[in-house]
């Protein structure tokens, strides 16, 4: 290589920061100001540094064939940013590319292009209300929440975390809190600032103020004496999952509705975003957000089965170790969970496969299911072996759920990878619901055997986030709705 085409490569590179770096401000400033989350082909751009930032553009060759520079999508991020929007997430390199290389721009300039392709997010958001949040418990999911609704804590932030309830209460019980929320042996640390207020009993993060309430049950909670109303309950112990124990939550004082972190039992509705949200209806008091696994295969099953047709299937997921199980050799009342969790692959059970059918009943009966528990602290694998109704080829299978996570109504449930080299902890804090593994995928006419990974902690907290959006009537919408095939 010579010295000019060194110095090419270094100047092609120091441009590429020089545009990521002026990047980070905006993106920050709208969705601190404006709620508008920007993505770039669906991978989010929130709180990205500036490698995050050049090599998702790197990432777009990949689905288009051709380059997008950043160069190319800055002036459209700098009209965006000066642009009166309501809360939405805006896929920046869809926009960009389309201007840039697709029939979308058809000779408009950049502003008169946005004000079109976006007409639906212009204006001021005055429908949504302020939407106070609590999180009835503060473990994995619980702190994991607290960090995505500090995340969107700024003048437009329309949910609110206003308290967490634990029990407990005794002398370092709250500092201990705070450091659990300030460090996390999986996720890292917490980005922003994180300090204790004794006095008030309350948590300060980034600017928004948490209160920390000690109670026993559900029902012994005034919440309006912390000037709390009509709040969404976050309940993430997993200890009450029927109406009547979920139920007590309405007892208490400021509580409106209620959402379960785990499987929901009896006619309570267990939701999957992008699957049947569309049930929730403003009169639901009590829901459920089911779990993880079954928010991870539910909307891969929904698209194959409405493309191929799902003729029957099992699924067998290699878990994560979780509470549940004990550290060392000990007693548990399941069978083998008692065995020491980080040495052993345990066989267990899961309900996932049966409870796909509470939110897509059209694949009920047709599934079974397992569980191996593995010595890892997070992320897991769903492995989908399904006989589809009718014939079709790796290639196929892989382009059709390729699109699928690009362009469909589940673009932010679905991940697709292409990757040779991936494994588990490259998925810590993705923010699909599942991320589909196109190079392990096997097809045989009318069999296949699919391989999804997903952050069962961070994942699923999204897809939690997003039925609480839901409850509270805040409908977040996803633009451009037009795919690349347009």
């Amino acid at each position: 290589m010579n010295h000019q085409h060194e110095q090419e490569l270094l100047n092609s590179w120091q441009e590429r920061q020089e545009y990521a770096e002026q990047m980070q401000p905006l993106l920050g400033k709208l969705h601190r100001d404006k709620s508008v989350e920007v993505t770039l082909y669906g991978r989010p751009l929130l709180g990205a540094n500036t490698i995050d930032i050049i090599k998702a553009h790197r990432t777009v060759r990949l689905h288009t064939g051709n380059k997008l520079r950043l160069r190319e999508s800055w002036p459209l991020l700098e009209a965006l940013s000066e642009m009166n929007l309501k809360p939405a997430q805006v896929d920046l390199g869809k926009l960009a590319y389309h201007y840039h290389y697709g029939d979308k721009a058809q000779g408009r300039d950049i502003t008169t292009y946005l004000q079109q392709e976006l007409a639906d997010i212009i204006g001021d958001d005055t429908e949504n209300k302020p939407q106070d949040v609590v999180l009835y418990g503060f473990g994995r999911i619980g702190r994991l929440l607290a960090r995505l609704l500090i995340e969107r804590h700024g003048k437009n932030n329309k949910l609110r975390l206003k308290a967490i309830v634990v029990r407990g209460g005794r002398e370092g019980d709250l500092e201990k809190r705070a450091s659990l929320l300030r460090r996390d042996s999986v996720h890292g640390p917490f980005n922003g600032s994180i300090t204790v207020d004794h006095e008030r009993k309350a948590i300060k993060a980034n600017g928004a103020y948490i209160q920390v309430i000690y109670a026993n049950s559900p029902d012994e909670v005034d919440y309006t004496q912390y000037g709390i109303d009509d709040a969404i309950v976050v309940d993430n112990t997993g200890m009450w999952r029927d109406e009547e124990g979920l139920g007590l939550h309405l007892k208490s004082k400021g509580a409106k509705k209620v959402l379960l972190t785990a499987p929901g039992k009896g006619d309570i509705k267990n939701i999957v975003h992008g699957v049947n949200h569309g049930d929730i209806s403003a009169d639901d008091a009590i829901l459920s957000a089911a779990s993880c696994t079954t928010n991870a295969i539910t909307p891969v099953l929904k698209a194959l089965d409405e493309h191929y047709g799902i003729t029957n299937g099992h699924v067998e997921t290699v878990h994560s170790f979780t509470n549940d199980q004990n550290l060392i050799d000990n007693y548990h009342k399941a069978d083998r969970r008692g065995r020491a969790a980080p040495l052993n692959m345990v066989i267990t059970e899961t309900g996932a496969a049966k409870a796909v059918a509470k939110a897509y009943p059209k694949l009920s009966g047709k599934l079974t299911g397992n569980a191996i528990r593995v010595p890892t602290p997070n992320v897991s694998l769903a492995i989908l072996n399904l006989n589809l109704a009718k014939s079709t080829d790796k290639d196929g299978i892989n382009e059709f759920l390729r699109n699928t996570a690009l362009f469909s109504e589940l673009q932010n449930q679905i991940d697709f990878t292409a990757s040779t080299e991936l494994v588990s902890t490259d998925l810590v804090g993705s923010r699909y619901a599942s991320v589909v593994d196109s190079q392990a995928t096997i097809v045989s006419e009318d069999r296949a055997t699919l391989y999804v990974w997903y952050d069962n902690e961070f994942g699923y907290s999204c897809q939690v986030m997003r039925i609480v959006q839901d409850m509270a009537g805040q409908q977040i919408p996803t633009l451009p709705v037009w795919g690349l095939e347009s």
